[in-house]
């Protein structure tokens, strides 16, 4: 029995899942299981546990190497709070179908969202998340965002024109900073009928109060225990009051808009329009923190996420100039010798563009880590998580292995792609890769991220040439971890085609 022991901590428990019939079972008397504290994990000390050994913004990286060196299941501790670690992709995927019945967003990102005024979709659970989920979804679905084109690309061409500036210059664009304007007025366009226009605008923008609230979620949702309770951090509590009264703002405009149209309340035209309308319908659940809640959250998520995708993507493409040529090659063949590309269907066409962009998160994941929490006990890959354990769900290991992507260090786009040309419209891959997460809580905007993806590289290649994109030290980027994984420091220069 030892020896069976040693074989299975050895293996790192990926065998021992082998051995159970399901990943996922709600009856514990089915399957014989271990306990989350006999797995292996690094050794930890009194009290604190890893502490010492987790770096916040490298906390991705610092546990993938645990991976790499414990296997697909293990546990690691900071202070009193135990993380079970998954990094097999069919484990992970059926944690997060089992949201939000048997998993849930973590009872600490919940609490911190509330307090800090995030308290949207994204940090919702149970019944409150059921009340917001439908409006969400129905603001970004295919057809909205399709509706939506036309100012998409009237954005898209206000950016274009600021890089032309910047390139006719020859001077560097700070990528991540201009990317978050574009996406940042995408969004609130898109979702609250705004058009705030901090693509154009050279003073403080909303960005920058964002940029230093998520990192300060962050650094909560992790920390042994809630400092912020004890000691009030007053930067902090000042971008925060500065973001709500941005909010307000935008809450105000669209109540103007419904008191002059009334029909809008029976169909609205975007996400704040319909959670107004809601908010003041009798019974429907929805309250002022609602409304706040989500546009902030869709602020956050909207900036953030996309565009580190679009920086990251640059950033691979020009280290890999032959796949930056076929990206150039389609997005010029479908512009025509102009410098935008007009219509939804030209965009949509766009099929090794949006390859380059599946590659880019297959090996750059926005959210390296899921976390969730267990609402009841069950049995998960053969160990026994108890109601209210924490689970880690590490999104890359897998979509970065052998087994899964043959080379899979190279950058390769065309993995994406059928014999035809096309993209691949099932692909197993994405069921591994799973960038927009999976199950019910999958991403509501993933449609519009893909969206202004394409967008921005097609602008990028219709109307410039990268002349290259450097780090600060000249090495390889480094990877920042705050909530969502960024780029350090991506700075880029283009020129203007003809």
């Amino acid at each position: 029995m030892a020896r069976v022991r040693r074989i299975i901590d050895a293996a790192g428990a990926a065998a021992y899942m082998r051995a159970v019939h399901s990943p996922l079972s709600g009856n514990l008397a089915e399957t014989p299981a271990r306990r989350i504290r006999d797995l292996p994990g690094p050794r930890g000390l009194p009290l604190i546990g890893n502490l010492l050994q987790v770096d916040t913004p490298r906390l991705h990286l610092v546990v993938e190497e645990w991976r790499r060196r414990y296997g697909e299941y293990f546990r690691f501790r900071i202070g009193v709070r135990e993380f079970f670690v998954i990094a097999n992709p069919e484990t992970i995927a059926q944690v997060l179908r089992e949201r939000p019945d048997g998993f849930q967003r973590t009872a600490r990102l919940s609490l911190i969202s509330q307090e800090m005024g995030f308290g949207g979709l994204f940090s919702a659970n149970g019944e409150r998340w059921r009340r917001q989920r439908s409006m969400v979804m129905a603001s970004f679905d295919p057809g909205h965002t399709r509706s939506f084109f036309p100012s998409l690309a009237k954005v898209t061409e206000r950016f274009a024109r600021r890089w032309q500036r910047t390139a006719a210059a020859g001077e560097e664009i700070d990528l991540q900073a201009d990317l978050m304007r574009y996406t940042v007025d995408v969004t609130a366009g898109l979702a609250f009928g705004a058009d705030i226009n901090t693509i154009e605008s050279d003073g403080e923008v909303i960005q920058q109060l964002l940029d230093k609230v998520l990192p300060a979620l962050f650094r909560r949702l992790m920390a042994p225990f809630p400092y912020w309770q004890r000691f009030r951090d007053r930067g902090i509590e000042a971008h925060l009051d500065a973001l709500h009264r941005a909010v307000a703002e935008f809450i105000a405009q669209a109540r103007t808009r419904l008191e002059a149209k009334p029909s809008l309340r029976e169909r609205p035209e975007n996400l704040i329009e319909a959670m107004i309308a809601a908010r003041d319908r009798e019974g429907s659940g929805v309250d002022d923190s609602d409304v706040a809640g989500n546009v902030l959250t869709m602020l956050l998520a909207g900036e953030d996420t996309t565009a580190n995708t679009l920086a990251w993507m640059i950033y691979l493409l020009a280290r890999n100039p032959e796949h930056a040529k076929r990206a150039a090659e389609e997005v010029r063949r479908a512009a025509g010798g102009e410098f935008l590309l007009r219509s939804y269907e030209q965009v949509s066409g766009l099929a090794f563009v949006e390859a380059c962009a599946n590659e880019t998160m297959r090996l750059k994941p926005v959210a390296p880590i899921i976390m969730a929490q267990a609402l009841r006990d069950s049995v998960v890959a053969g160990v026994q998580v108890p109601a209210g354990a924490l689970v880690m769900c590490l999104m890359r290991p897998a979509a970065t292995d052998a087994q899964y992507f043959p080379n899979p260090a190279a950058f390769d786009p065309a993995r994406w792609l059928n014999d035809a040309g096309q993209v691949k419209s099932a692909a197993s891959a994405k069921r591994v890769a799973m960038p927009f997460g999976a199950g019910p809580r999958l991403c509501p905007g993933r449609y519009l991220a893909m969206l202004e993806i394409k967008m921005v590289i097609a602008m990028l290649f219709a109307g410039f040439d990268i002349e290259r994109v450097s780090t600060p030290d000249g090495r390889e980027a480094g990877e920042r971890l705050a909530l969502t994984m960024a780029p350090v420091g991506l700075r880029a220069v283009l020129r203007p085609r003809g």
